[in-house]
């Protein structure tokens, strides 16, 4: 892999984050629209998933199955 190659697939990368990031961007502003849930509980939901270890947060899916 040359460093052109490394480049383009750099870019490439950015762009894909970006596009997933708009997606999310559009479901939450959806479904804060609908009443589905508020700003706050989602920024309360996104604050506890921060501070939680991957472990922790696979054990409370897992636990809700």
């Amino acid at each position: 892999m040359t460093i052109l190659d490394l480049a383009a697939h750099i870019a490439d990368m950015k762009h894909i984050d970006y596009e997933n990031t708009l997606a999310v961007a559009c479901l939450l502003e959806l479904l804060c629209e609908k009443g589905f849930l508020s700003k706050e509980e989602f920024a309360a939901k996104a604050l506890d998933m921060d501070q939680a270890s991957l472990a922790e947060i696979l054990l409370k899916r897992r636990s809700t199955l």
